[in-house]
């Protein structure tokens, strides 16, 4: 590639900015689903499913993201002989992570709830998961955007540490260019711009969607 022209590093760059969304949507998805049981767990009577959770919570936020996709990608193989693609790989570790961390997101919107809501359902005939579904979720989940929105920035950040195992994501595809063409800076500062671009927007989405939440 010639370094007398950028708009050439934009294609690739591009697709790598592509693949990050897709891993930052995904992991946010998957780590939802993982979230609201781990939630539910934490706030049970029963101390089992505490100490469950909280020993799931402490173990994905006390280890390093780095060490989690590095134990997924080359520790599961060892362990289950199954080798996945370093995207699938990297995925997971990026899911479960997120998944850890939004459930903590999740607990503290519920329990911002008033207790009473929990009762008044109950009151009307509803049993205590119904009135979790349909009376104290549909409020919690308005609390839960602002930090919902922050995780996604992180997660959106964190997925450049997958390039370690080979995922061209944003991050990669900039090194591959400069590696061949040493056009560092230049590489570099396009990289910073697309992440700072897809942050903006997502920054504007939920500040739009917090103008919406009921008061």
């Amino acid at each position: 590639m010639a370094t007398s022209n950028w708009l050439e590093y934009i294609p690739m760059l591009l697709k790598g900015a592509w693949l990050t969304l897709v891993l930052t949507a995904t992991s946010m998805i998957v780590g939802t689903l993982i979230a609201f049981p781990l939630a539910l767990m934490k706030i049970s009577g029963s101390r089992f499913a505490r100490g469950v959770a909280a020993f799931y919570g402490t173990l994905i936020r006390g280890l390093p993201l780095l060490v989690q996709i590095l134990f997924v990608y080359f520790g599961l193989p060892m362990l289950t002989g199954i080798r996945m693609p370093a995207v699938v790989a990297g995925g997971i570790a990026m899911a479960l992570y997120t998944g850890g961390f939004l459930a903590e997101v999740v607990r503290a919107g519920i329990q911002s709830i008033d207790k009473g809501q929990m009762e008044a359902g109950r009151s009307i005939g509803f049993s205590r998961g119904q009135t979790m579904r349909l009376v104290v979720l549909p409020q919690a989940f308005w609390t839960m955007i602002p930090n919902i929105a922050n995780q996604f920035s992180v997660t959106l950040k964190n997925t450049s540490l997958l390039s370690v195992v080979g995922v061209t994501e944003l991050t990669m595809a900039g090194q591959n260019i400069y590696a061949l063409n040493f056009d560092t800076i230049r590489v570099l500062s396009l990289v910073g711009a697309i992440y700072l671009i897809v942050y903006l927007i997502a920054e504007q989405i939920s500040a739009y969607v917090e103008r919406r939440i009921p008061r």
